[in-house]
């Protein structure tokens, strides 16, 4: 039998997924700016106070939205503390770690791209986004100056390269940007992304 507490997080839940899938519908078709609480609130059978009571906003709602798509589910972990991300920066195997990581990118950015690129529409003329777009940068650049201090411990990087300038190439080249360069613009395959990546990044960063 359920109990009153089981079934008050069991109808949260709902009611989150509600919104998220409505939020991600409208945004898509409208656009953050055109979007409103009170059309999600509709679209999801929500009302609109529970809809801030559970995301306090729009962008509120956009970042939930994000942490799913990064993470892959509902529970919102951080890439880098994901047991993946975890195994692959203790691969004692530089090139191996490497072709892990660009795969990850690719799972990562496939999910992500629509948002992001939402998410960037939205910082061009709102401050609250243009700061949580500044924030995921932030966090993005954390974690893959992790993958750096792992090659550079290991001695992996080639001669000369250092750690700071490890970091630095890995940030440009597994940046969202890129991905939509090629993915989005070039028409690439993920697939073709992932290989030219995984390849990309051995070159730069280990002995040649």
């Amino acid at each position: 039998m359920t109990t009153p507490g089981r079934g008050g997080q069991a109808r949260t839940r709902l009611a989150r997924a509600a919104v998220v899938d409505a939020a991600a519908e409208l945004f898509a078709e409208r656009g953050y700016a055109a979007t409103t609480v009170d059309a999600i609130s509709e679209r999801s059978a929500v009302p609109a106070a529970t809809v801030y009571r559970l995301f306090s906003s729009k962008l509120g709602i956009l970042t939930a939205l994000l942490d799913a798509a990064v993470s892959g589910s509902e529970d919102a972990v951080g890439l880098t503390d994901q047991p993946t991300a975890q195994a692959l920066l203790h691969d004692p195997d530089p090139a191996r770690q490497l072709a892990g990581f660009a795969a990850l990118c690719r799972e990562v950015n496939v999910r992500t791209s629509p948002l992001y690129r939402i998410l960037t529409g939205a910082a061009a003329s709102d401050r609250d986004a243009a700061a949580l777009l500044a924030e995921r940068a932030r966090t993005r650049s954390d974690g893959q100056k992790q993958i750096a201090r792992s090659l550079a411990r290991a001695g992996a990087l080639r001669p000369g390269l250092r750690e700071k300038d490890a970091a630095d190439v890995i940030h440009a080249l597994m940046s969202p940007e890129v991905f939509t360069l090629l993915v989005g613009d070039r028409r690439w395959s993920p697939q073709r992304y992932e290989t030219w990546l995984a390849d990309t990044l051995k070159d730069q960063l280990l002995p040649r």
